[in-house]
């Protein structure tokens, strides 16, 4: 009996990069984690990127022959047919790095490149939330507002390689809110990790009373969880409550968004603000009963996502896996 195909998954952050050995079934092996030190240049990146690979490889037991594929997810704006990453935010002074080719070339494994958010919500679809979908529309709650689109398998790209971007939707038409991207109205600008925490700030800056919410963010350090809003709820903070449903409320809009564009089986919440738990939750399904189509409204499934951080890297796996079952012809 032939061995079980093996896959890399590698997913590429400001901060640290992580890879896994994957199995045919989406079975994880210990992952291994490099810092990913963009400021010392593209090229010094890309030697992190196969070092990581290569570690995690040696991690898994395992050798380079066993692998069957690469697949890498790396932020920032790219050409996902071309496999660069053109101008990336996160990875500064990085420019049109040709990371797909790299990788391959380095290691002479077919190898598979994916915008990082995709990535998540293709591995949330692959193994975990979203197993029993066949559509699924994922938005990762953090510092910005990511997601993906995935419709029978295949990851929504776009024309430009700029499909899915879930947090730039437009849910507010005045200039109420600018964006981190500097545009007005988008549900990042509303319900962003960050954008929770500015709103609470906004909120108490003339209270005059008590303030459970102003307390707690006054005790918190300069990087400001969005928990604290949560907490300050969880306690009476009417203030805070507030802010919590205004939030559930924002996201459900996007959700209905996505909802009535393309229908699919499954929404689902990823990134730190799920710890807010079930209440939470309940409260963007309420609201989304609220305002979405009753058809839709009543049989899509959300949740929270299952694979926390590790769902880029099993996603980067996954579109490895699909890169080679497409090369041998497999459907």
């Amino acid at each position: 009996m032939s061995s079980p195909l093996l896959y890399v998954g590698l997913d590429v952050g400001g901060t640290t990069m992580k890879a896994v050995v994957v199995d045919d079934h989406g079975k994880a092996a210990r992952s291994a984690t490099m810092p990913t030190e963009a400021f010392k240049g593209q090229e010094h990146g890309l030697n992190q990127m196969c070092a990581t690979i290569r570690k995690a490889i040696a991690a898994a037991g395992k050798t380079e022959k066993d692998i069957a594929g690469i697949g890498v997810a790396t932020p920032g704006t790219m050409d996902i047919p071309n496999g660069i990453v053109l101008d990336p935010p996160n990875l500064k002074p990085w420019q049109n790095v040709p990371v797909r080719d790299h990788v391959h070339k380095a290691f002479g494994i077919p190898t598979a490149f994916q915008n990082d958010a995709n990535a998540a919500a293709f591995g949330e679809y692959w193994v975990g939330a979203g197993k029993v979908a066949k559509s699924m529309v994922m938005f990762t709650l953090g510092t910005g507002i990511g997601g993906g689109v995935i419709i029978n398998n295949l990851v929504l790209e776009g024309q430009h390689s700029h499909g899915a971007e879930v947090g730039h939707m437009k849910i507010d038409l005045g200039k109420n809110r600018r964006c981190g991207c500097g545009r007005w109205g988008c549900l990042e600008a509303f319900a962003s990790a960050t954008s929770v925490v500015k709103r609470a700030q906004e909120a108490v800056a003339n209270l005059t009373g008590p303030s459970i919410l102003r307390d707690l963010l006054k005790a918190t350090d300069e990087e400001l969880p969005a928990k604290v809003v949560f907490q300050a709820a969880d306690q009476g903070d009417e203030v805070a409550k507030k802010l919590v449903l205004d939030t559930a409320y924002y996201l459900a809009v996007g959700a209905m968004n996505m909802m009535h564009l393309i229908d699919p089986d499954m929404i689902v919440y990823a990134g730190g603000m799920t710890a807010a738990g079930d209440p939470f939750l309940n409260q963007i399904k309420h609201y989304i009963k609220e305002l979405a189509f009753p058809v839709p409204a009543e049989k899509t499934i959300v949740r929270y996502a299952k694979l926390g951080n590790d769902a880029g890297m099993i996603g980067a796996a996954a579109c490895a896996r699909q890169l080679v079952m497409k090369m041998s012809g497999t459907p």
